[in-house]
């Protein structure tokens, strides 16, 4: 039966079955929890530091989050988090307007209905001027999310959509959790990004070999996790344009669970991959945080909404979308849980 709750000090919905348990958390809408019953596993990253709901956030209140434009959405950040209408920082004018890091999605308070077998959120976005419905249902060990976004006003947007969706230890384990993707074309961030990171910037490549920084020093396997002490990296990755649904899924040998999501290509046609391995200094960041992003939506980059449209293509594929006015655009996604003695080649879209 569906629950209304608290999860680590959040406000907080979950539904459960014999085999999974999903949380999502009022403020923000974060799926914070996937967790499989069987082994106890929740892949979806929990960041080290305390967690509060958005509404309470005060930069002079709250130094522990830092002091960057980011710190209002660190301070309530957890797991899956739904990026719109920008991935990325907003510009300086929109940031003196409220816009935070990742669009309004990430900070608003949801209106949360759960029902024995699903919860259903809604949101609006006021600067956006959306309207956003999300629906989790629970169908074995399989997650099935649906989304609707409204255009309220009477004038086409270009917006960035990205399931911001983060795993974190103990599931993602350096030198261990493997990965597999249905991505294809790839680039590397077009600047450094990070202090430790270790590809060269700009870089075109085949996935999943990425060109190591620095002349003639060789590839790097993305479909294990690192082993460094320390590393920073975002690459974007075209999703197979030959296939109807795209993929990724993760493996942790030490819970013998695979863990990923498939979803409509068309729909969403990019992934990024974000890595930071104790590589951020400041708070809240501290050198104690283990995540990896997989970042799948309509943009490859995490960039402000003016690069995005300017940008335009990439690879000859749209890096953004269009909603039209007075008009909506839906997606539908799944979450697969699986236990396994091995990582499957690739994930397929439920029956």
């Amino acid at each position: 039966m569906p629950q209304v709750n608290r999860y680590r000090g959040r406000r907080a919905a979950f539904i459960e079955n014999r085999a999974l348990r999903v949380t999502v958390l009022q403020e923000g809408g974060h799926i914070a929890e996937i967790l499989d019953k069987r082994t106890g596993a929740n892949p979806l990253w929990t960041p080290p530091w305390p967690s509060i709901e958005p509404s309470t956030y005060e930069r002079a209140k709250h130094e522990l989050y830092g002091g960057g434009v980011d710190a209002p959405l660190l301070a309530g950040i957890m797991g899956h988090n739904l990026c719109l209408d920008i991935f990325g920082g907003p510009s300086a004018e929109e940031a003196a307007s409220g816009l935070p890091v990742h669009g309004e999605a990430s900070r608003v308070r949801y209106n949360v209905q759960p029902s024995s077998s699903e919860i259903v959120m809604q949101a609006k976005l006021p600067l956006a001027g959306l309207q956003l419905e999300r629906r989790i249902e629970l169908d074995g060990a399989a997650v099935r999310i649906r989304e609707r976004v409204q255009n309220a006003g009477g004038i086409d947007r270009p917006i960035a959509w990205t399931q911001h969706v983060t795993l974190g230890p103990p599931f993602l384990e350096k030198g261990a959790t493997q990965f597999r993707s249905s991505a294809t074309r790839s680039k590397v961030h077009e600047s450094i990004f990070g202090a430790d990171d270790y590809l060269e910037p700009a870089a075109e490549f085949v996935w999943p070999h990425a060109p190591l920084l620095g002349a003639g020093r060789g590839r790097h396997d993305l479909r294990v996790c690192t082993p460094a002490a320390r590393s920073s990296a975002y690459t974007a990755h075209l999703m197979d344009p030959g296939l109807e649904h795209a993929y990724f899924v993760a493996f942790s040998p030490a819970a013998r669970l695979a863990f990923g999501y498939v979803w409509r290509r068309a729909e969403f046609p990019w992934m990024g991959i974000w890595e930071e391995n104790h590589s951020r200094t400041q708070p809240p960041w501290n050198a104690r945080t283990l995540t990896r992003g997989m970042e799948f939506g309509v943009s490859p980059f995490p960039e402000s909404r003016r690069a995005m449209v300017e940008r335009g293509r990439l690879f000859d594929v749209p890096t953004f979308r269009w909603i039209p006015a007075a008009s909506a655009l839906s997606a539908e996604y799944w979450v697969l849980v699986i236990g396994a003695d091995a990582i499957p080649d690739r994930l397929e879209w439920p029956a």
